[in-house]
């Protein structure tokens, strides 16, 4: 059998390392097995583990790398590798991969030694750790400042939802998100990604603000919680809230429509996923007339909301057409889906509220944003801690190709 070594270089991160040793490879013909890289702080570390020729003597490679490390000013680790060691190697790629996420303002080493305790404690084996966020200044942090490293880990996991309750725990302890997906062929090729509006695009609902100005503030935020906490049917709940709107002039809803505030990181996160050719959608329970706000001030593709009758400048206290409710969300989720070609595995799904488990259900990824308990506790995934635009990591996509 071939030699196989490990070769671990480190030190000051410099130009031509990499060449330079694989030059030193090329002349005694050995075959690259693995390979991989990381610098940290201007420090580079770089691995190897290459098979060497039955015929060429391991002592003469070892002494070409040691002699190119010393006029470098790198330290160099070389160890042999036993044939069972690498078998042992190779049947791992069958095992399953996972992505374990964790999201914060900042990145501390608790939140780092609870979240690989939980993923040891599971047998698994962490392959990877990469910091997706940009660099921190040192001092005060900036505002809406935004942490993420992700954890790439390997084997077998029978108690897959056990695994997720203790990621939950961690995450409320420490007051920070952690997100675990199987790293399959569909992370990385989702294609679409619905939005609820109310109190996920934008910090309100809309229609608790019409009440304010209508004056039925209190009785119709009362419904509002109510139907949020799935305690009462929306579409019965919805249309009790519409009538108590009745008589409220339209220019009121162009005054409330001028004042909505967009969520943290929502418009990064919608130009962003433009420019990466993602279409996005709003599937909401509130009205046409601000989700066309939305999607003209955002450039959202499609847009499915209740249609506010309003009559001769007044609001009527009715809407028209099919109420928009949870079952109709999912039903859209599909349609869409099947108008776009794609697989529900390619569709991202978010929203707060419990009419949107039905779409965050089916959808490939169903994240829960800054959502109600029972939704955070049902979804898949939740998003609490950062702004809309943590979507973004937990498709991998890092701060450098992320959008200004």
């Amino acid at each position: 059998m071939n030699h196989i070594l490990l070769i671990t270089l480190s030190g000051d991160d410099q130009s031509g390392v990499t060449a330079g040793l694989t030059s030193i490879l090329a002349r005694h013909s050995v075959n690259i097995l693995d390979i991989g890289q990381a610098v940290i702080h201007s420090t580079l570390t770089l691995g190897l583990l290459v098979e060497l020729p039955v015929d060429t003597p391991s002592e003469e490679v070892v002494a070409a790398i040691k002699a190119f490390a010393a006029a470098r000013g790198l330290r160099v680790i070389t160890d042999k590798v036993s044939g069972d060691s690498y078998n042992h190697w190779v049947d791992a790629q069958g095992m399953e991969r996972y992505i374990i996420t964790l999201l914060a303002r900042k990145i501390t080493s608790d939140q780092i030694a609870r979240v690989t305790s939980v993923i040891s404690a599971h047998g698994l084996n962490i392959q990877g750790i990469n910091r997706l966020s940009g660099r921190i200044p040192m001092g005060k942090l900036p505002d809406q400042s935004k942490a993420c490293v992700e954890f790439s880990a390997r084997g077998s996991l029978p108690a897959a939802a056990e695994f997720r309750r203790e990621l939950l725990e961690v995450a409320g302890a420490l007051d920070v998100d952690l997100a675990y997906q199987q790293d399959n062929m569909y992370r990385r090729n989702r294609r679409l990604v619905v939005f609820d509006m109310d109190s996920t695009l934008i910090e309100a609902e809309v229609i608790d603000e019409l009440a304010k100005v209508a004056g039925v503030g209190d009785e119709v935020s009362a419904i509002t919680e109510r139907a949020m906490r799935g305690e009462i049917d929306f579409s019965e709940s919805f249309r009790k809230r519409v009538a108590l709107l009745c008589g409220l002039k339209e220019s009121a809803l162009r005054r409330v429509a001028d004042e909505l505030k967009i969520t943290e990181g929502a418009e990064h996160l919608i130009s962003t996923l433009r420019a990466l050719g993602f279409k996005t959608a709003i599937l909401s329970g509130g009205f046409t007339y601000f989700a066309r706000h939305l999607q003209e001030r955002l450039g959202i593709d499609y847009v499915y909301a209740n249609e506010l009758d309003i009559d001769d400048g007044i609001v009527t206290g009715k809407v028209s057409g099919t109420i928009v409710d949870g079952a109709r969300k999912a039903e859209l989720l599909r349609q869409l889906a099947r108008e776009e070609g794609i697989d529900l595995q390619q569709v991202i799904a978010v929203g707060d509220g419990a009419n949107d488990l039905p779409m965050l259900s089916i959808a490939g990824l169903g994240i829960a944003f800054r959502a109600k308990p029972l939704v955070k506790k049902t979804a898949e995934q939740s998003i609490s801690t950062l702004g809309l635009d943590a979507i973004l990591y937990l498709l991998g996509i890092s701060d450098k190709h992320q959008r200004p």
